[in-house]
């Protein structure tokens, strides 16, 4: 396994955790309320943890690629948040503006939050992962951090 392959699975697994870590907790105090008081009759009894489980699987990659880009050696911690933050945006605005357009009552300030969580989620953590991983932070001679 080549050097770059190695670090960008290191990006994906720091990522991974910290990512599931935050939208657990976003979950538990805010999103969980915020479903069943606006959408509760939408929601089944439990979810689909397969479901759960590939959406993170594949949402993680999203995040390495388009905001952690951890082979990317001119990327800044401020370009990398930037496109985190956009990445969240339009994946985040896509759920729930359609949620907004073909669902019968589904409240704008559902539609509203998750968009706004997606920018904020992803930034935080491309953010924690790439300090956490020392990138785009400039060293002598110009070099970037490993």
């Amino acid at each position: 396994m080549t050097g770059p392959t190695k670090k960008w699975l290191l990006a994906y697994a720091v990522a991974g955790i910290i990512f599931a870590g935050i939208d657990a907790l976003w979950i538990s105090t805010v999103a969980n309320n915020l479903y069943r008081s606006q959408i509760g009759h939408l929601l089944p009894a439990s979810f689909n943890v397969l479901g759960a489980v590939l959406f993170y699987l594949v949402y993680v990659v999203g995040i390495v690629h388009y905001g952690i880009r951890p082979n990317d050696p001119k990327a800044t911690l401020t370009s990398r948040v930037a496109g985190a933050a956009l990445f969240g945006f339009f994946t985040y605005a896509t759920w729930a503006l359609t949620a907004f357009a073909i669902l019968k009552d589904f409240p704008a300030v559902v539609a509203v939050t998750d968009i706004a969580w997606g920018a904020a989620v992803c930034s935080v953590v491309t953010a924690l992962t790439a300090l956490l991983m020392r990138l785009g932070k400039p060293v002598a001679r110009g070099k970037q951090a490993d």
